[in-house]
């Protein structure tokens, strides 16, 4: 048992910095799919327009996301039961599953309709990893940091998060300028995913060194369950949904869908496209441990409402103003500006939800609802994007983002700070 006031700063840290690299190999394996689907869409569904092409991958991608409140449910349960370090443990072997099968797989020239079909299982899997993933960190990094700078701590989920992002991004430019597109779109697209399946085994042997929470191992209470939640902690649930939907649609907009946006709409080259989404992605990640840190001295409140606010406001003129320059530094000017915005929300997401739950049904009631909300609508947001550009209608979407950062403003202004009334100091 480790007590989060009486541990060493050392010993802490260790913890965190071990439970955040296997988030950021976690989202490695995720986001390499997105990074790199330009190149290997036409492998797995040879037939239509790049659009199409790209439409029936951003399908598959949504799935993935479809698995997540199962994931959430299965391993929110056993994250409550046996352990937050047992969870950790069980999501990243099954992200290294998940991308062994897509590097392995052969395309749709080879084996036919079993392509697309694997490249689904394997999405599949890598759902139930992350849906699982995202509860089991949150919850530990809260839990495992001192009232004082939690949201300091917290914020670490998405340095990882987005530095994951990043190291897709970057393998993909490495392999841009040294090998180019025509071996990219042969073969050389499966190399982030065997490098993924690798780090995984790296991860899984470090997290078990990790100390287990005192938070976890004095809990009382019910059996974590999907009905506990359900029947004892609706509100919450609720909420946790409310503050998710504007904030994970705006995130994935801005992240995974821009790189094919800048590409597809604004018309720049995929090299140009990928520099300028990891430039703004570098200095967004930066940010996350600041906005953290402000929560902790002004509340989580306030800062959330700002990104509610301006979120609101600027999301048509920014994506207006993307689609039209055909200017790189003013492209990175712009996704870096939304990335500022999004801040609001990324940096203490995690640490306001483990805030509103006790610790026995902490992991389930983390993951479950907010995979519920991401299914819905950040797993969604290229598929939608793209259908509203198939359609003659792309800026539909860009007030489709506007509807629902509105929508999570409303959670945001209505809701307690989690703050000043966390019940991790409770549990």
């Amino acid at each position: 048992m480790t007590d989060a006031v009486a541990m060493r700063p050392a010993r802490r840290l260790k913890n965190i910095v071990g439970g955040s690299a296997g988030n950021l190999v976690e989202w490695f394996d995720w986001f390499a799919y997105a990074a790199f689907t330009v190149y290997f869409a036409p492998v797995f569904f040879p037939e239509g327009s790049s659009t199409a092409q790209l439409l029936a991958t951003a399908a598959i991608f949504a799935v993935g996301f479809l698995m997540r409140p199962i994931g959430a449910w299965l391993m929110g349960v056993y994250s409550d039961r046996k352990g937050r370090k047992a969870g950790l443990t069980l999501s990243v072997s099954l992200m290294c599953a998940g991308s062994l099968i897509i590097a392995l797989t052969p395309g749709y020239a080879t084996i036919g309709v079993l392509a697309p079909a694997l490249l689904l299982l394997a999405r599949m899997m890598q759902g139930l990893s992350v849906g699982g993933e995202y509860g089991s960190s949150a919850t530990y990094l809260s839990e495992m940091a001192t009232a004082k700078h939690r949201g300091f701590w917290s914020s670490f989920q998405y340095v990882t998060l987005i530095s994951g992002q990043l190291l897709a991004l970057a393998l993909l430019i490495l392999l841009q300028r040294t090998l180019g597109e025509a071996a990219l779109e042969a073969w050389a697209w499966r190399i982030p995913f065997f490098v993924g399946a690798a780090l995984a085994v790296v991860v899984f042997w470090l997290r078990r060194g990790l100390d287990e929470t005192r938070a976890f191992e004095t809990r009382s209470g019910p059996k974590s369950s999907a009905l506990e939640l359900i029947l004892r902690h609706p509100k919450e649930a609720l909420i946790v949904i409310g503050l998710t939907a504007g904030g994970t649609l705006a995130f994935y907009t801005y992240t995974t869908y821009l790189q094919k946006f800048l590409v597809n709409t604004s018309g720049f080259t995929k090299a140009q496209a990928t520099e300028i989404s990891a430039a703004a992605l570098l200095i967004f990640m930066l940010l996350q441990p600041a906005v953290g840190a402000l929560s902790d001295r002004v509340g989580r409140k306030p800062v959330m409402m700002c990104f509610g606010i301006l979120g609101v406001f600027c999301t048509v003129p920014i994506m207006t103003s993307l689609a039209a320059t055909d200017s790189p530094f003013t492209a990175f000017l712009l996704a870096l500006s939304a990335l500022v915005i999004v801040s609001g929300y990324t940096a203490i997401n995690a640490v306001v939800k483990a805030e509103l739950f006790p610790a026995h049904i902490r992991a389930l009631g983390v993951a479950l609802p907010y995979a519920i909300a991401n299914a819905a609508f950040g797993g969604t947001a290229e598929y939608v994007a793209l259908w509203f550009k198939l359609d003659g209608r792309e800026s539909l979407y860009f007030w489709y983002v506007t509807a629902m950062i509105g929508l999570s403003l409303i959670t945001y202004v209505t809701m307690r700070d989690t703050r000043d009334k966390s019940l991790i100091e409770t549990s």
